[in-house]
């Protein structure tokens, strides 16, 4: 079974999860999903922490995330119902793991 852990990044520290309030085109890739944390969120997408995103409708997100080796692509759509992204007025905020497995669970 494949998983998200959100593990320790380098140097001990434990990594964040970052939400990205704005809805992003499905359609986008690893290249592309990292240009909009470069640009829009102002973070390395190869820090180590976990970057959420959404599609218009909400009912596809994908996270994205460094595992030390390499860039790695999660995508989960849902048969029904929408995932419930939260509203703010940065262009992006924190999750705990505890919020982000709510969020996978579709509640």
């Amino acid at each position: 079974m494949i998983g998200i852990t959100t593990g320790v990044r380098g140097g001990g520290e434990a990594c964040r999860i970052w939400l990205s309030t704005a809805a992003v085109d499905g359609r986008k890739g690893f290249d592309t999903l990292c240009g909009i944390v470069r640009q829009s969120l102002g973070h390395d997408p190869l820090c180590g922490d976990l970057f959420v995103f959404r599609n218009r409708s909400a009912a596809r997100i994908k996270i994205l995330f460094w595992d030390g080796n390499g860039l790695v692509l999660y995508a989960k759509r849902l048969e029904k119902g929408t995932f419930r992204w939260p509203a703010a007025g940065e262009s992006s905020i924190t999750l705990s793991s505890a919020q982000l497995m709510e969020l996978l669970a579709g509640r």
